[in-house]
């Protein structure tokens, strides 16, 4: 039986993940839950659960939480603040952790956790690319396996042996006659929105994925095609790509989620459904493969497969996603904390869509640090990057 720690329980992938186990009493126990503040859901799923922790990043959330649950009769331990996250990872009890916490707040509880040699089923990008190569020296320092969630890299991961996969941050694709890795990417919620339209886009516009159902922050980033370049940058460190070539195409039916081009001319997709529940119960099952109830692809209700270049005039901050991975660390730092501050300032409505990259790409001309060598530095080029992102921006809003 897995014995597992949630970071992140109360959002999409949490709860997908929490489903998934609730199916599967007898190969998963939950020993410890966290999230931000949403004291309802997490009552819930303490009620169901019954965790031995339970953490939530708000302090007066928390207290709200612990008042509920011992009207409840639930023995749960509350923890509350930023370092209970860390605590809970490290739990000898925990054998696996699922990393769903949104942004770069990810990075010092996944630190924690492969230091403590736990498996890691990652769901945030954002600690792993402004870790980068740091990370990646503790992952290889601790034989740590990061299993990833995201159905892209998920089925990255999938195309590869066992034995590849359980060294796969250290592997040498271009031995094994791999030519290229293919991202792809649905184009988002704007593909067939024209560009001169886009300083018009609504928040509710930019979150109305049309393939998957995800949180407000990937979603405009989705809408960006942010997110296609922090994949970018996340598919070089998990798989150790750095003499592979990575191709990115645009795919609006989201039914291939990559290919692995071989030098013999073959190509390796891993196709199926828009569900993420599938990448979770493959990371979940990991390494074996269990079946799923979940529904299978139909090749005969397909109408499509279809496949578009992608246009950087319309999606410029994929365009400064790759140049911030040639430019170096301290870039990718700088690009990934503008983008937080920039998208929830654009979904409290106190910029355009388009001044999103406006944003970005101010902060990145204006800031200019040598690439960290310690963790401490990288969290002080992220603290300077968000100080100056919201100077920039307070000038836009006057």
């Amino acid at each position: 039986m897995k014995k597992l720690a949630i970071l992140g329980s109360t959002g999409s992938i949490g709860t997908n993940s929490l489903l998934i186990i609730q199916n599967n009493p007898k190969s998963f126990k939950v020993v410890a839950l966290s999230a931000d503040k949403n004291v309802k859901k997490m009552v819930q799923q303490c009620e169901i659960f019954t965790p031995q922790w339970a953490s939530l990043r708000n302090r007066e959330a928390a207290k709200e939480l612990k008042i509920q649950l011992k009207s409840r009769n639930i023995k749960t331990k509350v923890l509350s603040g930023d370092q209970a996250v860390c605590e809970l990872v490290s739990l000898e009890s925990v054998d696996y952790i699922i990393l769903a916490i949104s942004g770069s707040s990810g990075l010092i509880p996944i630190l924690h956790a492969i230091q403590s040699k736990k498996i890691i089923l990652l769901a945030n990008k954002e600690s792993l690319i402004i870790g980068n190569h740091l990370l990646m020296k503790e992952v290889k320092a601790n034989n740590t396996i990061l299993i990833p969630i995201d159905s892209e890299h998920n089925a990255m991961f999938q195309s590869f042996p066992l034995n590849i996969q359980k060294k796969m941050h250290s592997a040498n694709l271009r031995e094994l006659g791999i030519k290229s890795i293919v991202l792809t990417g649905s184009g988002g919620p704007l593909l067939k929105i024209p560009l001169h339209k886009f300083k018009n886009i609504t928040p509710c516009q930019a979150c109305a994925h049309p393939n998957w159902i995800m949180g407000k922050k990937i979603s405009v980033d989705s809408a960006t095609m942010m997110n296609k370049g922090l994949e970018y940058i996340e598919t070089h460190l998990l798989f150790n790509t750095h003499d592979i070539d990575i191709e990115l195409v645009i795919h609006p039916e989201s039914v291939i989620h990559s290919m692995i081009r071989y030098y013999n001319g073959s190509i390796i997709a891993n196709l199926s459904i828009n569900d993420i529940r599938i990448s979770i119960f493959y990371a979940l099952f990991w390494p074996n493969n269990a079946v799923s109830n979940l529904p299978h692809l139909d090749f005969f209700k397909l109408k499509k497969l279809s496949f578009e270049n992608l246009n950087l005039k319309k999606y410029p901050c994929l365009s400064l996603a790759l140049n911030a991975f040639h430019s170096g660390h301290a870039a990718i730092i700088i690009l990934n904390a503008a983008n937080e501050i920039a998208v929830f300032e654009f979904l409290r409505l106190k910029i355009k869509f388009t001044d999103i990259y406006k944003v970005i790409e101010s902060v990145l001309s204006i800031l200019s640090c040598s690439n960290p060598i310690m963790l401490e530095e990288i969290l002080e080029i992220d603290k300077l990057a968000r100080i100056k992102t919201k100077e920039v921006i307070s000038k836009i809003t006057k």
